[in-house]
C-alpha cells in the first residue's frame, strides 16, 4: 500500500511594508542635523560676516557682528576694483596664467612619473619611490633659501619662472603619491591588451591610462588650483614688479603699514578673490570625491 505525501500548500506572499522609524530613531536624526548645522554655520560665519562687510559703507565694516548690511553699497566693489596704480584685473590674469600652468605641469609630470613608479621595472625603483615619498617631510621654509640662490642664478627672480617651472618637474610629491595609488588599482590586462594591439608605453599611458585615470587628473587639478590661487609667499620671494602680482599681493596691497588701510574694498576683492575657488569646487566635486575615494587614500 502505497502513500502519497499531501500536496504542499503554496505560501501566501504578504505585503512587506518598510518599517516607520521610532520617535527616539527621528529625534537622534533631527539632532545630529541640527549639530552639524550649527558646527557648519560657525565654520561659515567669517566667510559669511566678511562678504556682508563687503557690502557695508567702509565707515562701518567693524561696526557690527551681524551679517546682513545695515546700510547696502557697492561703493567697495567699484574703489577695490581700481585701487591703487592697477587694475584689480591684471592680478587676476596673472594669477589665472600662473594657476593653468602649474595645472599643467602638474597633471602632465606627476601623471608620467605615476606611471612610471606604477608600471615600470627598473633598479632602485622602490628607493627611489622612498625618496620622493619623503619629501613631503621636508618644510619648506628649508628650501626656500636654495631656490632663491638658484633662481637668481638663472636669472628667474621677477618672472613667473620660479612659480611654474618646477612644477613640469614633478616636484609635488603629494600628486605623484595620488596618481601612484589609483594606476595601481587599475587591472594590469589592460595594459596587456594594448601591447598585443602594437601599444608602447607612451601609447599605453595615453590610450589607456589616461583616460581611465581622470578622476584622480581632475583631484590633482583642483588641489593645484586652490594651492596655486592662494600662495601668496611664493609671489611675494620671486614678483618685484606690481604688473606681475597675483591677487594675494594685490590684497595685500590694501594694507598700509602706516595704519591707513581700506578694508571695505579689501573685504570686497577678497569675496571677488574666492569666487573662482568656489566655482572650480562646485565643477570638480564629482571628480575630487571619486578620485580620493578611488585612489587608495580612503
Amino acid at each position: 500500500m502505497s502513500t502519497q505525501a499531501p500536496a504542499r500548500q503554496p505560501a501566501v506572499l504578504r505585503p512587506v511594508f518598510p518599517r516607520r522609524p521610532s520617535r527616539n530613531a527621528l529625534v537622534r536624526a533631527a539632532a545630529r542635523h541640527a549639530l552639524l548645522l550649527a558646527v557648519l554655520f560657525v565654520i561659515l560665519y567669517p566667510l559669511l560676516w566678511m562678504v556682508g562687510a563687503s557690502f557695508r559703507p567702509e565707515n562701518q565694516a567693524f561696526g557690527t557682528l551681524g551679517l546682513w548690511p545695515s546700510g547696502f553699497t557697492l561703493d567697495n566693489y567699484r574703489e577695490g576694483w581700481s585701487y591703487g596704480t592697477l587694475n584689480f584685473s591684471r592680478y587676476f590674469l596673472n594669477s589665472l596664467v600662473i594657476a593653468v600652468l602649474c595645472i599643467v605641469g602638474n597633471v602632465v609630470s606627476c601623471s608620467l612619473a605615476a606611471y612610471a613608479f606604477a608600471r615600470l621595472e627598473f633598479p632602485f625603483k622602490r628607493a627611489l619611490f622612498a625618496l620622493v615619498l619623503a619629501t613631503l617631510l621636508l618644510p619648506y621654509q628649508v628650501t626656500i633659501v636654495p631656490q632663491y640662490v638658484l633662481f637668481n642664478e638663472l636669472a628667474w627672480i621677477n618672472t613667473i619662472m620660479p612659480l611654474t617651472v618646477p612644477k613640469f618637474l614633478a616636484t609635488d610629491a603629494f600628486f605623484v603619491f595620488l596618481m601612484v595609488q589609483f594606476i595601481r588599482t587599475l587591472p594590469r590586462e589592460l595594459d596587456e591588451a594594448a601591447r598585443l594591439d602594437g601599444c608602447g608605453h607612451l601609447g599605453i599611458f595615453r590610450r589607456v591610462i589616461l583616460p581611465l585615470s581622470l578622476p584622480a587628473i581632475g583631484t590633482t587639478a583642483m588641489f593645484t588650483f586652490i594651492r596655486t590661487w592662494d600662495d601668496f609667499l611664493g609671489p611675494l620671494l620671486y614678483l618685484n614688479d606690481p604688473e606681475r602680482w597675483t591677487v594675494t599681493l594685490g590684497l595685500n596691497g590694501f594694507l598700509d603699514n602706516t595704519g591707513v588701510s581700506s578694508f571695505g574694498p579689501l573685504f570686497a576683492m577678497a569675496t571677488v578673490a574666492i569666487a573662482p575657488i568656489v566655482g572650480f569646487f562646485l565643477v570638480s566635486q564629482r571628480l575630487l570625491i571619486e578620485g580620493v575615494a578611488t585612489s587608495g587614500l580612503k
